[in-house]
């Protein structure tokens, strides 16, 4: 009978990972990332979550001749902005994954 405590305790784990796990992903929710383009003069932010809350942009980087290098501009910010995002999120979740084989991670 012994086996059953074990996996009683297991199951306390278990849940005990589960709460943390969705606290961290809460708080990635909180978190803010800069990333930018052009030496800084487009940047996007974003939360841990993915999501653009605000994009700047230097009006000495506005030229109505040359729309498409804001736009690639405001792009590159945003693909850095989430690539960064994306590193926090592993880094964030990684911890809770580690030594454990589970699928999908």
């Amino acid at each position: 009978m012994r086996g059953m405590g074990n996996m009683q305790g297991m199951m306390k784990q278990m849940q005990k990972m589960q709460k943390k796990m969705a606290q961290a992903q809460e708080e990635l929710g909180e978190k803010r990332i800069e990333g930018t383009a052009g030496g800084g003069m487009v940047s996007v932010i974003v939360s841990g979550h993915k999501e653009v809350i605000e994009v700047n942009i230097k009006e000495e980087v506005v030229d109505p001749e040359d729309i498409e290098m804001l736009q690639d501009l405001v792009l590159a910010a945003t693909n850095d902005a989430l690539k960064k995002a994306d590193d926090l999120t592993n880094q964030t979740m990684g911890q809770f994954t580690k030594g454990m084989n589970l699928p999908g991670f």
